[in-house]
Formats: C-alpha cells, sequence, structure tokens
C-alpha cells in the first residue's frame, strides 16, 4: 500500500498547487466577479480591485509552498479557505451549485492532510514536512476512499445542477462548439454528471470514475476566456476523481489478493 501512498501524496499535492495557483491568477489579474465576493463584506469595487491582487499573490504562495516544502498547516489553511472562498457564491447570489461544484478545493488539501498520517502534539508539528510514502492502514484506506466518493460526487452533482439550470456560460460554451440545440446539450450533461456522481457514492465502477475525470479534464478547456487559468484551478476536481480511481483499481487489482489483517 506504499505505492499507493506515494501516488496519492504526489497526486493531491500537485492538485492543490494547481487550485490555488490558479485561482490567485485570477487576482493577480483582477477577474470582475470577484467585486461580487468583496461586496458580502461591504467592500467597494474601488478596494476590491485593490485587493485582489494581494489575495491571489497569498493563494499562489501557498499553493508554491505545498509544492516545495508542503506543512499541515498550509493545507489546513487550504481547506478552509476553499470552504470560505466557495461559500461566497451563493452568499453573494449565485446558485448553490456554484458552492458544490468546487469540493475539489477543499477536497485536495483535505486529503493531503488525511494522507500525512496523526498530527503530533504542539504547535511545531504543523510546520512539519509532509513526506510521502507511509504506508496505509486498512482503517486510512476507508477513510481516505469515502471523502473521495463524497468530495467526487459533490463536485459532480454540483456541476451537473449548473448544467440542468441551464447556466449562462455553460450554455455559451456548447453554442460555442457548434451544438445547435446548447440547452438540450446541457440538460444531457446535467443528467449524466448527477448520475454519474450519485453513483460514487453508491457503487463506484473504477472505469466509469476514468471517464469522467477524463470528461472533467476536456470539459474545463471550454471556456471562452481565460481557458488555461480556468483549467488549472480545476485541479482539485481531477485529483478527486483520478484519486478515487487509483483506490478503486488498488481494491480490485491488489487489495483483493491481501489478507485484510495484512494491508496495515
Amino acid at each position: 500500500m506504499g505505492l499507493l501512498s506515494n501516488r496519492l501524496h504526489y497526486l493531491f499535492r500537485i492538485a492543490c498547487a494547481m487550485c490555488f495557483i490558479g485561482h490567485g491568477a485570477f487576482g493577480i489579474i483582477t477577474k470582475q466577479i470577484w467585486c461580487n465576493y468583496f461586496g458580502v463584506f461591504g467592500i467597494g469595487e474601488a478596494l476590491a480591485y485593490q485587493l485582489m491582487p494581494v489575495v491571489g499573490s497569498i493563494d499562489i504562495l501557498l499553493g508554491l509552498i505545498l509544492i516545495v516544502y508542503p506543512i499541515r498547516a498550509a493545507a489546513a489553511w487550504l481547506v478552509f479557505w476553499g470552504l470560505f472562498t466557495a461559500s461566497l457564491r451563493p452568499l453573494s447570489g449565485e446558485p448553490f451549485a456554484e458552492f458544490l461544484e468546487r469540493a475539489g478545493n477543499w477536497g485536495a488539501p483535505l486529503i493531503l492532510l488525511m494522507l500525512s498520517g496523526p498530527i503530533g502534539p504542539g504547535i511545531r508539528s504543523w510546520f512539519k514536512k509532509m513526506e510521502p510514502g507511509t504506508t496505509l492502514s486498512e482503517k486510512q484506506l476507508r477513510s481516505t476512499e469515502l471523502w473521495l466518493k463524497i468530495i467526487a460526487c459533490t463536485l459532480l452533482v454540483g456541476h451537473g445542477w449548473l448544467n440542468l439550470i441551464e447556466k449562462k456560460g455553460l450554455i455559451n460554451q456548447y453554442t460555442s462548439l457548434g451544438f445547435h440545440a446548447p440547452v438540450l446539450m446541457a440538460h444531457i450533461v446535467g443528467v449524466l454528471e448527477v448520475a454519474g456522481g450519485l453513483s460514487f457514492l453508491i457503487r463506484p465502477v473504477k472505469h466509469v470514475v476514468l471517464v469522467f475525470f477524463v470528461w472533467k479534464m476536456a470539459s474545463e478547456l471550454f471556456y471562452p476566456a481565460w481557458e488555461l487559468f480556468e483549467w488549472v484551478e480545476r485541479g482539485g476536481s481531477y485529483a478527486a476523481l483520478l484519486g478515487l480511481f487509483l483506490v478503486l483499481h488498488y481494491r480490485s487489482h491488489v487489495g483483493r489478493l491481501v489478507p485484510r489483517a495484512a494491508l496495515g
């Protein structure tokens, strides 16, 4: 199980960096819609534009820390920050599905923390480097698998919901891709994503998970503006799906060959 732990560790380190570097890039380029999120706290547009590069720079710095010298404190902060920034979307008037669709933002650092093992006493343990290679116990593997199912389900259901309520940005994507009935396409994709996400909680099939992983990586390239940053920011979503596939693959090809008592 050490090889699986190794792969998951590096997968989620890279995913965290992608997520927060991509998100931070929007702060640097001062994405206009961020004004709505600052507005939740009564911050005006002028001040919001001044604060965006500061917030963006911090995001990028934390993302880089998790690549160069990953510490638990950075991952823990990013769990909070991912939940906080995602919650600003419904608080600013956007559909609740926007919060769900960004489960990878807080989910990736959460899984990275789970993989790092128990936290020792004292504040110093939060600033120690998280190292790969820790062998997962069967209990840790079950817990990781459960959370991967929850995160993958949440982000797919959220995105499917946005399709079903005909989010303008998604309709524009399908139109730009040449679909003559973009609304119908949105409904079809929405039903498939919601059904796929729910299936992950009930009985995930590894090849279905892999299909949605490929779909997620490909579909995030369809944004009409700032495609690269949008794609990079969804790193946590890709990792949740790929991580779930890796765990299911281990279960089916390795775990069944090893007595459960020997997995620790």
